[in-house]
């Protein structure tokens, strides 16, 4: 069976050590490791062989913070997806995390069955968005008609096909899934996936799905 890689980031020795019995109590996860700031975990991937697929960081650390670490992350380890744990659940930072390229973004009180779903979904499809999080990008995209003006007005011409594939990613569907439905190659996807990344100037998947959502391509289901 294919195990998750997931990496712990968190400064509370009590809380880190609690996430860390709960990732090894998943037959799925393997846990590479748990740090206690951003700098030892940025220090822990230069001399580890293990690859990390998730990362699991706190947003309030001493030294560098989440928001740090997260954009190190992905200037230096690009293929890291991260999940935010956070005391703050206001919409305004989550927005601004997911735009920073954030998978996810979960609060600190969340359920431990929530966590385990959010670390499952992202390694599958790059990103989970809860109603916390949903809420928030239907609240950025209010002003939606504004929104679609400056699309045009970005000169972005995604193709029909594009279009189709974008769907389908905020629908949480995979490469291999997105493949199955259009009839096409994994490796298809893949480019069609990578050229809107490249359009949109988005960081991800996730940064993708906000796109979607921002700018009317997509509606979020309630």
């Amino acid at each position: 069976m294919e195990k998750i890689s997931v990496a712990i980031v968190d400064d509370q020795n009590l809380f880190r050590q609690s996430l860390a019995l709960l990732i090894n109590s998943v037959e799925e996860f393997t846990l590479v490791t748990d740090s206690a700031g951003g700098q030892e975990f940025l220090n822990t991937l230069k001399t580890t062989t293990a690859p990390v697929d998730v990362a699991v960081i706190d947003m309030d650390m001493p030294g560098m913070n989440g928001i740090e670490l997260n954009k190190a992350l992905h200037e230096q380890y690009p293929g890291i997806k991260v999940i935010i744990l956070s005391v703050h659940v206001n919409e305004a930072l989550i927005t601004k995390m997911i735009n920073a390229g954030a998978a996810s973004y979960l609060a600190k009180n969340c359920d431990k069955d929530e966590l385990i779903l959010a670390i499952n979904t992202v390694y599958k499809t790059g990103f989970y968005f809860n109603n916390d999080a949903l809420n928030a990008i239907r609240n950025s995209a209010n002003h939606r008609n504004t929104s679609q003006t400056i699309l045009s007005g970005l000169q972005i011409a995604l193709t029909r096909r594009e279009k189709q594939v974008l769907e389908l990613i905020c629908k949480e569907f995979n490469n291999a899934e997105i493949a199955d439905q259009l009839y096409l190659s994994v490796r298809t996807v893949e480019g069609h996936r990578n050229n809107l990344i490249i359009k949109t100037n988005c960081r991800n998947t996730a940064g993708l799905v906000l796109f979607a959502i921002k700018f009317g391509l997509f509606e979020i289901p309630f």
